[in-house]
């Protein structure tokens, strides 16, 4: 699955430096978690990174968005095939 943030977030910005795709990004109210472009982390770290530094706590797995760890780590591979 991708991750989401939800409207708990604070808009402190510690997330968005910590995401290896450039998926978080400024939304109009809170930080937004771009769906296609989040991996969480998988291909870059154990555990996602923006989950890691949020201080609360309000970066969950977003059920809209079911993914399984195969279909995470092949769009991590199209993403960097992509970046070449």
């Amino acid at each position: 699955m991708a991750l989401m943030i939800t409207d708990d977030c604070i808009n402190c910005a510690v997330c968005e430096p910590e995401c290896p795709n450039m998926a978080i990004y400024e939304g109009e109210n809170i930080f937004e978690i771009n769906p296609d472009l989040c991996t969480e982390c998988i291909g870059h770290y154990d555990e996602p990174q923006c989950q890691l530094v949020c201080p609360v706590d309000c970066i969950p797995k977003n059920p809209e968005r079911e993914e399984s760890s195969v279909q995470l780590q092949q769009k991590y591979q199209r993403l960097i095939g992509s970046q070449l």
